[in-house]
């Protein structure tokens, strides 16, 4: 059997990691700017973090969910403290996909309904309910033919106005930032005006935070900026440190009963044994101000070099759209200088780094980036 081959893959053979760099089978070191799509939140192998999965796989390891697992309750009073939501609850599942799709489900049990207004340019996952909410050609056009999904550009108010004036909606569902779109934020002021829209409607707000989230622009969350509460909140990615986790953070009104959702491996011991370790080194080593300091520096520095067209980002999500194709100079980071970079489209360069990333490390990216594109 071979592997399907869907995505392009560097020929890099990771055997080893710690904090922000990785090693290859060779030894050679390599700064890690894209955490694996902003999964590595507190950096790679951190010792506290290893120490809390061994302790847990020497006591029980895994166990499904059809018994108590005192783990997740102090996952879900720890998360709503630090995060700043204590009066949610919180369902855990697998991934970003699974807890956008329990956001989803979760709105149209609320309320009765089963449409969804998204926004344009969106990535919310790859499951069937997902990808109907995601603005791709390439992977969403079976499952947008439904009429249960309309679309609009970010920022447009009337336009959101104009369609959940209509009553049809379940839920309206966005990104904190727009990650695969290339580091896109709504314009300020807006997820305000989009707050009230839905809340004078009766439409639920879905923020979806699985790469905005846990503390990589700043705060924990990126709609925090805004001064909002969404209805459903969704996490993951950064939630375990690679870990596979996600949750659904779920507002007091929304009630529960029994068989709305369900799960075999969500909220594991093991998951729930890493989430708790990540809140707990993010709390020790204030990593949500590091992210915030570190990546405003970095944006600054950025912003300043010339031969770009445009830096975005907040915090240590940081967007680097170029004038052309940026392939090339990800290979050259990569495999002449050892720096790990992410992309989106064809021209943007984004960076999504442990949020231990030291002014160091991300000053030696900005020299570094700025010889490759003089």
């Amino acid at each position: 059997m071979k592997l399907f081959d869907v995505y392009p893959l560097y020929e890099v053979n990771l055997t080893k990691a710690s904090g922000c760099y990785v090693y290859d089978e060779q030894g050679r070191k390599y700064l890690d700017l894209y955490g694996g799509h902003a999964v590595i939140s507190i950096g790679h192998a951190h010792p506290k973090y290893i120490e809390a999965l061994s302790e847990q796989l020497k006591r029980i390891g895994f166990y499904s969910n059809f018994v108590k697992n005192t783990l997740q309750e102090e996952l879900a009073e720890t998360l709503g403290a630090v995060s700043g939501y204590p009066d949610y609850a919180l369902f855990l599942s697998n991934s970003g996909a699974e807890a956008n799709e329990n956001a989803l489900k979760l709105a149209s049990f609320h309320t009765g309904k089963k449409k969804i207004l998204a926004f344009r340019k969106a990535f919310h996952g790859r499951t069937s309910g997902t990808v109907a909410v995601t603005d791709n050609p390439s992977i969403s056009a079976p499952y947008n033919s439904t009429g249960n999904v309309a679309f609009v550009e970010m920022n447009d108010v009337q336009a959101v106005e104009n369609e959940l004036a209509s009553g049809d909606y379940a839920a309206a569902i966005i990104e904190g930032i727009q990650g695969v779109a290339g580091i896109i934020a709504p314009d300020e002021g807006f997820l305000k005006q989009l707050r009230e829209i839905c809340t004078r409607h009766k439409v639920l707000l879905i923020l979806d935070e699985i790469q905005s989230g846990y503390g990589r622009t700043g705060k924990f969350f990126a709609h925090q900026w805004e001064e909002i509460r969404p209805d459903l909140i969704t996490v993951a990615k950064g939630m375990g440190n690679g870990f596979p986790v996600g949750g659904t953070l779920i507002a007091p009104e929304i009630e529960a009963r029994y068989g709305m959702l369900g799960t075999t491996f969500g909220g594991n011991h093991l998951a729930c044994a890493a989430s708790l370790a990540v809140l707990k080194i993010m709390s020790e080593e204030k990593l949500i101000d590091n992210a915030l300091q570190t990546g405003e520096d970095a944006l600054n520095a950025l912003r300043a070099l010339s031969g770009i067209d445009e830096v975005r980002g907040r915090g240590l999500m940081i967007g680097i759209e170029m004038p052309v194709a940026v392939a090339e100079m990800r290979r050259k980071l990569l495999f002449e200088h050892g720096i790990f970079t992410g992309g989106a489209g064809n021209n943007i360069i984004r960076l999504l780094p442990p949020l231990c990333v030291g002014k160091e490390e991300m000053n030696l990216f900005v020299n570094t980036f700025k010889n490759i594109i003089i």
